[in-house]
């Protein structure tokens, strides 16, 4: 009888020694000052009640997990830094951890204007003393420094690439931690191409299947068109034209790849200039250049996908101001519309 008690009596100090050391466990921790907590992109429930008691607002990870396991809490965390108090009770901790409610970060903003080359984006940057220019020009010919975008993957490796991240940095607005790194901003201009991308309407991979162009020369086509237009309107044309020229075979003869090659753009090109020797100068090689000039806008990704269907070949601009062109079907007719050009001109003197 006096075992059987003995047993029971051990038993009871046993459970409730355990209880007691599950209560004490999750306790609210002492009442303290307000902590910035940091839950990084992609921790685990686990992981975050180690934080938090590294951090002095729970007392007992190792309890918290499997409170975390027992409420079927912790998948819904998100990601940023919290305001926490020592003293919150663990609903407090897990309502707040899922709300989302993050404090706000000190943030940069920049513009990448359309059209842009990557020198031109490591000047703007480097001027607006966001970047060191040379570290940036670093990491974007450094391949372990792009991240995991998708499109970057079509870059191919044995081209005679000037930089080979061009035209893989979409221009637009953008908005990033204060702290960012060269690499973070170079990788969140790629994911923003990426995101752009999956904006193109639906099928537009098997459309670039079919006309048996891959998506680095999608691009190719889509910055030189950038550097060419500046109505809307003529940007499906212009496309159109270089589509016709590369399936007869004739030199796109785009002044801006030779553009691209000089240290500093010039008004206008000499005749010296059409005949410096590289894979860039569209006078001198056939088909598409080595890879982007710049990067292209999404109207000019649109246009360069979906090209006008016409029998033009040739195109001068007008010199009237208007920044539009006169296409041509024929070299005569392109003759006709030089003079045609030179005649606005004139008038406008």
């Amino acid at each position: 009888m006096w075992v059987v008690i003995s047993l029971f009596s051990i038993f009871i100090i046993g459970a409730g020694s355990v209880f007691l050391y599950l209560w004490i466990g999750l306790q609210p921790t002492k009442a303290g000052e307000v902590k910035q907590v940091e839950i990084k992109k992609g921790s685990s429930a686990f992981a975050v009640s180690d934080v938090l008691e590294e951090q002095g607002i729970i007392k007992n990870s190792f309890l918290f997990k499997y409170y975390l396991k027992l409420k079927d809490e912790g998948d819904r965390f998100q990601a940023g830094v919290y305001e926490l108090k020592p003293g919150m009770t663990n609903a407090e901790i897990i309502a707040k951890l899922n709300s989302g409610e993050t404090v706000a970060e000190e943030t940069i903003k920049f513009t990448i204007p359309e059209g842009f080359t990557l020198l031109q984006i490591a000047d703007k940057l480097a001027e607006e003393k966001l970047i060191d220019k040379a570290a940036f020009l670093e990491a974007a010919d450094k391949q372990s420094d792009w991240g995991d975008a998708e499109a970057i993957r079509s870059i191919p490796t044995d081209a005679k690439l000037h930089h080979r991240l061009e035209g893989y940095l979409f221009p637009e607005t953008y908005e990033m931690k204060v702290d960012s790194t060269e690499a973070d901003i170079l990788q969140r201009m790629m994911e923003e191409l990426d995101k752009k991308l999956a904006d193109l309407p639906e099928g537009w991979e098997d459309v670039l299947a079919e006309r048996k162009l891959s998506l680095h020369q999608l691009l190719t086509i889509a910055s030189l068109v950038e550097r060419e237009v500046v109505v809307d309107e003529e940007r499906a044309v212009v496309a159109g034209v270089i589509s016709n020229r590369l399936k007869k075979g004739m030199p796109l003869q785009i002044d801006a790849t030779v553009q691209y090659l000089l240290d500093k753009p010039k008004e206008r090109l000499m005749e010296k200039d059409l005949q410096v020797d590289s894979p860039y100068n569209t006078y001198k090689i056939n088909g598409l250049p080595p890879g982007p000039i710049a990067s292209p806008s999404f109207a000019s990704i649109q246009a360069a996908l979906y090209p006008e269907d016409t029998d033009f070949f040739y195109y001068v601009t007008k010199k009237d101001g208007s920044q539009t062109h006169l296409f041509a079907a024929t070299y005569k007719e392109h003759l006709r519309n030089i003079e045609k050009s030179n005649q606005t001109a004139k008038q406008g003197e």
